[in-house]
């Protein structure tokens, strides 16, 4: 560590926070929501009831979940320009843009997780609260959207919130498409300068630290249920 320079790693802070943290934060925050939005849709068709919707989800989930991530980011950024091709009906494949493309395989790929979780989620709620709901006159739906469902996200908050750490690591994947996340940041910084050890280990810490700090805050949203129950 005596050659390590702590003035390269000060001077570099601006970019690798502003333009490299920035953009892995907005593309995790970007894709958490659709990965749960969409994830949810999943689950609900999971418990639906109706075996063709079911049976469409399960598939959808198992493969996806079979799939390296990077194959996934590779097969929907060369892909999606020619299915937005298909949808629009133009005579050329539609430029849609790395990030884009990176934003759509993430929430592709992390709602394969997040159905699970909220099916296991749902799947806690005791079923005699949606016999009670009905029982009262509330339709399906109601009771499953004002009754169920914020049970069942109130349970698995810390699962969802795990997962949204792994997707937060797994964001440094997209460096294969050219854009600038942390770890890209830190990588052009490398490069450039000639201080690898430096750029890497200041990934790293950045890294660690939201990681270390996440997982702190699950670890007493875990508590605080489990103190609630």
């Amino acid at each position: 560590m005596a050659d390590f320079d702590f003035g390269a790693v000060y001077a570099a802070l601006p970019y690798i926070l502003g333009q490299g943290l920035w953009f892995t934060v907005t593309l995790t925050v970007l894709a958490t929501i659709g990965g749960i939005v969409f994830g949810t849709l999943l689950a609900l068709m999971r418990v639906s009831g109706n075996p063709v919707l079911d049976r469409i989800a399960a598939t959808y989930i198992n493969v996806i979940r079979a799939l390296p991530l990077v194959l996934v980011i590779f097969w929907f950024y060369f892909l999606v320009p020619y299915i937005a091709q298909w949808i629009t009906g133009s005579d050329y494949p539609v430029q849609v843009g790395a990030f884009k493309s990176a934003l759509i395989t993430f929430i592709a790929f992390e709602a394969a997780y997040f159905a699970e979780i909220v099916r296991s989620g749902i799947n806690s709620v005791a079923a005699g609260q949606m016999q009670a709901g009905l029982a009262i006159g509330l339709k399906r739906r109601q009771v499953m959207a004002e009754i169920i469902l914020p049970q069942a996200f109130r349970a698995v908050l810390p699962i969802l919130l795990t997962q949204t750490i792994i997707l937060f690591q797994d964001t440094s994947l997209v460096y294969v498409l050219g854009l600038t996340d942390l770890l890209g940041a830190s990588s052009q910084l490398a490069q450039r300068d000639g201080r690898l050890v430096e750029m890497y280990v200041t990934a790293a810490v950045i890294y660690f630290v939201i990681c270390f700090v996440a997982s702190r805050l699950v670890k007493r949203l875990r508590i605080a249920n489990a103190t609630r129950v």
